[in-house]
């Protein structure tokens, strides 16, 4: 964390309302992204926009600013856990009326990311979200989301098995198969 941040959230601690509107706005865009892809598009800013709300009113009780970025991540994503606990809408792939398959495109070139992730449950959705587009270790992963790092190894595992089932592709000898990551 460099001065500056470390700075604006001493600040938005003392009460300092510009200060946490500029947190927001250097931490909007990661925080939106990481949303999208365990709640979906539709409802990723307004959870953001509630876990900033929920945030400002806890800024006293964060202890080390260093941890800031964690900590208000771990706000954002249990709120994602939240609003897909409610919503809990399981759509299998093949019964979308929307998924178009580009002629000379194989299957794995054509799939709508977004909707093979909101086929996995909650936390392996945050999980691939966090090593594929993100590329964290399996430490970091576990930082973030309050898990153990064997943890975040088991649910990559299961949802790994689970796109594979979804996107058809068959499970072949240990070593020999194509792994999604």
């Amino acid at each position: 964390m460099n001065a500056s941040d470390r700075a604006l959230i001493l600040q938005a601690q003392d009460g300092s309302v510009d200060a946490f509107s500029e947190l927001v706005e250097r931490n909007w865009v990661w925080l939106v992204r990481f949303a999208r892809s365990v709640a979906g598009g539709a409802d990723a800013e307004d959870i953001v926009q509630e876990s900033l709300v929920a945030a400002w009113s806890r800024m006293s009780s964060l202890r080390d600013p260093d941890a800031f970025p964690a900590w208000l991540l771990r706000i954002v994503a249990r709120r994602c856990f939240r609003n897909a606990r409610k919503r809990a809408r399981w759509v299998p792939l093949p019964m979308s009326t929307d998924y178009i398959d580009p002629a000379g495109c194989s299957p794995a070139e054509s799939v709508d990311v977004e909707r093979v992730l909101n086929i996995l449950p909650v936390r392996q959705r945050a999980v691939m979200h966090f090593t594929v587009i993100e590329g964290r270790s399996d430490s970091e992963i576990g930082a973030l989301l309050g898990i153990a790092a064997a943890s975040v190894r088991a649910h990559r595992r299961r949802a790994r098995a689970t796109l594979r089932t979804a996107l058809g592709e068959p499970r072949i000898e240990k070593g020999l198969s194509h792994e999604i990551t």
